[in-house]
C-alpha cells in the first residue's frame, strides 16, 4: 500500500484511516521517506503499545528537537526547553510543576464555574437558532473559557480565536507564521500590563505567583520568554482539542442517533465514558514527533540516534488489539485507554479542563435537545497535526420541555 502521511489531502477527505489499518497489520514500525530532508525521512509508529512506550521513555525520545513534522528548526531552537511541549527533563519537570499551579485541583472550582456559565450561554443561544454551523459554537466554547481565564478583553476574543486557528490550521506557511507572531506580540503586551497591574487572571498568577524549582533548593520566577511561549501553548491547546472533539461528537450523534438516545438513558453516569469515547474517536492531536537521542530498537526494529520518530495518536486510538470494534463510536465503551492527550510526562496540562468542558457541553445539550440532523456536507481541515471538522451544518432538535 502506498503510504504518504505528508500529503494533507487524505486528512481533508477523512479517508486516511485505511493507511493506518494497513500499517498496524503490516509495518507497525515503518520507515517513511521525506524527499529533501537531511535524514531522508522518519519512523512511523502506529501501534498503541509502541506509542505508549515511546511516550513513557523520555530518556530515549526527546521532545526538545521539535514536536511535529514540518517544524522550522530555528523556531524550535528558540523555544526548546522554555516551552513545555518542546522540552526534556529536567526543564520539562520544573516547567510543568510551575505551570500546574494554574491548572491544578485547587483551581478547578473556579474554572468549572466559568465553563458552566459559558456552556449555558452558548447552548441557549444555539438552541434558539434551530440551524447553525456547529463549529461556530464548538470554537467559541474553549476560546471564551481560555480568554476569560487569561483576562483578555471581551472585544479581542473573536480575533484571538481566529488567530489561533490560522496559527495551527492554515495550509499557508506565511499565514501560520504571521498568526504566531501576532499571538506572541499580543501576549507580550498582555504580560507587560499584568506586571504593572496584576489581577486575578491566569497571566497575573503566572507572572507574579508562579515559581520554578531549580532542583538545588532554590526557586525563581518564570522568565518573560517562558511565560509568553507557554501562554501561546495554552491558547492553542485549549482551543483546538475541545473545538474538534465537540464538533466530532455532534457529527457522530447526528449520524448515529441511537448513541444520543443511549446517552440520555444512561443519565449523568454516562457523561464520563462518553467524553472519553469522544476524545478517542476525534483525536485532534494527530501525531507527535520525538527524536531518538541514542541507538535503540522499537518492537525489534533498530532505530539510530538522531532519527525522527512519529507517534500517530489517531492510529493508536483505533488499534484492534486494544479497542474492541475500534471503528465503532460507542458512548458506553469501557475500558478506554486512548492517547488523545498523549501519555507519560507529556500528558496534556489542560486535559482535566478539556474533559470538563466536553462533559458540561454534553450535560447542557442533553437537557434541551432531542438530537441533531445534518443539513449539508461535513468538511475536515487538511492537516496531519491538528485535525478535525471545520464545517458542520446541523439542525438542533429541541426537546419539548425546552420549546415550552
Amino acid at each position: 500500500m502506498e503510504i504518504d502521511l505528508l500529503d494533507p489531502a487524505p486528512f481533508g477527505r477523512n479517508d486516511f484511516w485505511p493507511a493506518f489499518t494497513w500499517l498496524r497489520a503490516n509495518s507497525p514500525v515503518h520507515w517513511h521517506p521525506e524527499p529533501g530532508a537531511d535524514d531522508g525521512g522518519f519512523w512511523v509508529l502506529s501501534k498503541h503499545r509502541d506509542i505508549m512506550k515511546a511516550y513513557a521513555d523520555g530518556d530515549t525520545f526527546s521532545s526538545a528537537r521539535g514536536m511535529r513534522l514540518g517544524s522550522d528548526p530555528a523556531a524550535v531552537a528558540a523555544v526548546a526547553n522554555r516551552m513545555l511541549i518542546v522540552s526534556d527533563v529536567p526543564h520539562h519537570t520544573r516547567l510543568k510543576r510551575a505551570l500546574h499551579q494554574a491548572f491544578g485541583p485547587q483551581q478547578m472550582p473556579r474554572l468549572e464555574a466559568l465553563v458552566e456559565k459559558v456552556v449555558g450561554e452558548l447552548v441557549t443561544e444555539a438552541a434558539e437558532r434551530d440551524e447553525l454551523d456547529f463549529i461556530d459554537l464548538a470554537k467559541q466554547l474553549p476560546n471564551r473559557v481560555v480568554c476569560a481565564m487569561m483576562g483578555i478583553p471581551r472585544a479581542d476574543w473573536a480575533w484571538i480565536g481566529a488567530l489561533t486557528t490560522d496559527a495551527f490550521d492554515s495550509p499557508d506557511d506565511a499565514v501560520r507564521t504571521s498568526a504566531h507572531s501576532e499571538i506572541f506580540l499580543y501576549v507580550i503586551e498582555l504580560l507587560a500590563e499584568r506586571r504593572l497591574r496584576p489581577g486575578g487572571d491566569l497571566v497575573s498568577q503566572i507572572a507574579h505567583d508562579t515559581l520554578v524549582d531549580e532542583g538545588d533548593g532554590s526557586e525563581r520566577p518564570l522568565s518573560d520568554q517562558e511565560i509568553v511561549f507557554n501562554l501561546n501553548g495554552v491558547l492553542s491547546g485549549a482551543n483546538e482539542t475541545t473545538r474538534y472533539s465537540a464538533a466530532g461528537a455532534v457529527h457522530m450523534f447526528a449520524d448515529h442517533p441511537d448513541q444520543w438516545d443511549l446517552l440520555r438513558r444512561l443519565g449523568p453516569d454516562g457523561i464520563g465514558p462518553a467524553v472519553e469515547e469522544i476524545l478517542r474517536w476525534t483525536t485532534p492531536g494527530v501525531h507527535a514527533l520525538r527524536t531518538a537521542v541514542r541507538d535503540t530498537e522499537i518492537n525489534g526494529t533498530p532505530v539510530a540516534a538522531g532519527s525522527r520518530v512519529t507517534l500517530w495518536n489517531v492510529s493508536a486510538n483505533r488499534d484492534e488489539e486494544v479497542f474492541a470494534d475500534p471503528h465503532a463510536f460507542r458512548v458506553d465503551r469501557r475500558p478506554n485507554r486512548h492517547v488523545a492527550f498523549g501519555h507519560g510526562r507529556h500528558l496534556c496540562l489542560g486535559a482535566r479542563l478539556a474533559r470538563f468542558e466536553l462533559g458540561a457541553l454534553l450535560t447542557e445539550m442533553l437537557a434541551v435537545l432531542d438530537g441533531f440532523e445534518l443539513t449539508g456536507p461535513v468538511t475536515f481541515n487538511s492537516s496531519n497535526f491538528t485535525w478535525g471538522i471545520n464545517r458542520l451544518p446541523v439542525r438542533l432538535l429541541r426537546s419539548r420541555a425546552f420549546a415550552k
